[in-house]
């Protein structure tokens, strides 16, 4: 008897070092609304390299996702609010705007903007997706005027504003800054697309950066 006695105390120790932890009640939510619709946007935009833009339904984007339709459409109404959101994923791999770059030299924050740096793996989804939008603006001019918009010229917009800005603060001096974004943008992204023919246009992804920061020197200093 004593020996019941003890092991029930002991349990009743147990329990009370121990009190049980409320369980949360309803499903976890796996990931927020803008998590996901990240996670949509970089899925489609991978399907979008891989299939084509007309070869992609939204069934593939929720498949891939491993969501359902229903909330795939609760984010993206229709395709083509899909393909405005990987454009404009695309433009900021392309440029980085709007940013503070005050603090840098001109050269230095130009090549910050045109992420002259970026990692290969990044730059070979930026050069793909590039190719994707010339090959499906050919094939859909709708496609193609969406491209245009969302992409150039928010673009250019952008790169006009800011030199803009530098000018009204004296670090640059130019006759017409949206002329000088185009130009500068022609420059750049004339040489992030390798030439169509025999193989790449550069030896390697050095000589590219290099190309490209002389670039941006040129522009900003002259050739004198």
């Amino acid at each position: 008897m004593p020996r019941s006695l003890s092991r029930s105390s002991n349990f009743s120790d147990d329990a009370a070092s121990h009190p049980s932890v409320p369980r949360p009640r309803g499903r976890p939510k796996v990931m927020s609304d803008t998590t996901q619709a990240e996670h949509i946007r970089g899925t489609a935009r991978a399907l979008f390299i891989e299939q084509g833009y007309g070869g992609t339904t939204m069934s593939h984007v929720a498949a891939r996702c491993k969501i359902s339709k229903r909330t795939l459409y609760r984010h993206f109404p229709g395709k083509t609010e899909l393909l405005a959101a990987v454009i404009d994923l695309h433009r900021t791999s392309m440029l980085a705007l709007p940013g503070d770059y005050d603090e840098l030299p001109l050269t230095e924050a130009l090549e910050k903007i045109f992420l002259i740096d970026i990692d290969a793996e990044a730059d070979a989804e930026r050069t793909a997706f590039l190719k994707l939008a010339m090959v499906e603006s050919v094939r859909d001019p709708q496609v193609g005027e969406l491209m245009h918009r969302l992409g150039a010229d928010r673009s250019r917009m952008l790169l006009a504003e800011w030199l803009d800005a530098q000018q009204q603060k004296g670090r640059l001096q130019v006759d017409d800054t949206s002329s000088a974004a185009g130009i500068l943008m022609d420059m750049i992204f004339g040489a992030v697309v390798t030439k169509t023919g025999n193989g790449p246009e550069w030896p390697g992804a050095d000589a590219r950066r290099l190309y490209l920061r002389r670039c941006i020197h040129i522009f900003v200093h002259g050739v004198g």
